[in-house]
């Protein structure tokens, strides 16, 4: 059968499907006979490298750093075929996800980290679809119902499944998660300021903002903010953020506290929260505690931020 040439072609037709397992690579040790379970392997000056399932890379005593999940494009483009391997690689990039490309006679393959998988696929069904000019879902950004608490709080442990702070998968419950559910029952919780973003149909972001406090002055406090793992990067959190901003400033509020990457959150017009005078929890946060002025920031307001209790608590 004659491979695809067209990249519009290639990018419609293509399909992502992730295999089973974790892989790896690794340098096979010289004069050993390959073993079963051996999916690929180039032959470099320095040896042998071999791609294979980490449960025989283990089993073999290899070592190796990275784990990948592998996903096969399911299209055949032709080896000679231009471009499709550059749009695949600049989709994942502009995603942040690294990945590995293996070309097959039928087939290109790409290991991608393990946890970006998720995402990975979706960014890749997304390139599909947009060379389909197939529309996307329309993102909604709206306030918290009673019926999304349990689809929040079950996004939100996944969101921090793995901690921003150590890049470790987290045991158990993610702090942010149990914080989330003292807030919803905290008496500074603020029903306006509990905003999902729904994505056809499901809730796949939400931020909540409670009130926090200078001394008698009343400020928001911002977080947690979570976006399902799958749909991260793809500005629904800058949609959220957004949003807070809006309530905020038409609500009358003064300002908006929290404690995220200033990388980040600066693209809102966040600043260290010191040099306004307003002084962290705690002191080892530095630069990360941030806050953003609003249109009735009155000026002159110093002391310690107070978070509601359960960040206390937590």
């Amino acid at each position: 059968m004659t491979g695809e040439k067209n990249l519009e072609a290639l990018l419609a037709a293509m399909h992502p499907v992730q295999r089973g397992g974790e892989y790896v690579y690794a340098m096979w040790p010289d004069g050993r006979p390959l073993v079963q379970g051996v999916e690929a392997a180039v032959r470099e000056a320095e040896g042998l490298t071999v791609v294979l399932p980490r449960a025989v890379a283990d089993r073999e005593g290899l070592a190796y750093d990275f784990v990948g999940a592998w996903i096969t494009l399911e299209v055949h483009s032709a080896l000679e075929a231009v471009g499709l391997t550059a749009a695949v690689s600049k989709a994942l990039a502009e995603a942040r996800i690294s990945c590995n490309v293996l070309a097959g006679f039928h087939h290109d393959h790409l290991l991608v980290p393990v946890a970006e998988a998720p995402r990975a696929l979706e960014v890749l069904a997304g390139l599909s679809a947009d060379s389909r000019q197939v529309p996307r879902p329309e993102l909604l950004v709206r306030s918290e119902a009673p019926e999304d608490r349990k689809a929040i709080l079950a996004l939100t442990a996944d969101a921090f499944a793995v901690s921003p702070a150590t890049g470790l998968k987290v045991e158990g419950e993610p702090v942010e998660a149990r914080v989330l559910r003292g807030l919803f029952e905290s008496k500074d919780y603020l029903p306006e300021f509990s905003v999902v973003a729904v994505l056809d149909g499901e809730v796949v972001g939400h931020v909540i903002s409670t009130r926090g406090w200078v001394g008698g002055h009343g400020l928001l406090g911002l977080g947690p903010l979570g976006v399902t793992p799958r749909h991260q990067r793809h500005g629904i959190g800058s949609a959220l953020m957004k949003e807070t901003i809006h309530r905020a400033n038409a609500a009358g509020e003064s300002g908006i506290a929290l404690l995220g990457s200033p990388g980040y959150y600066s693209r809102f017009g966040f600043v260290p929260a010191t040099s306004l005078g307003v002084l962290p929890p705690d002191d080892a946060w530095g630069d990360y505690f941030q806050l953003l002025p609003l249109a009735l920031w009155p000026g002159g307001v110093h002391g310690t931020f107070r978070y509601a209790e359960p960040f206390a608590l937590a």
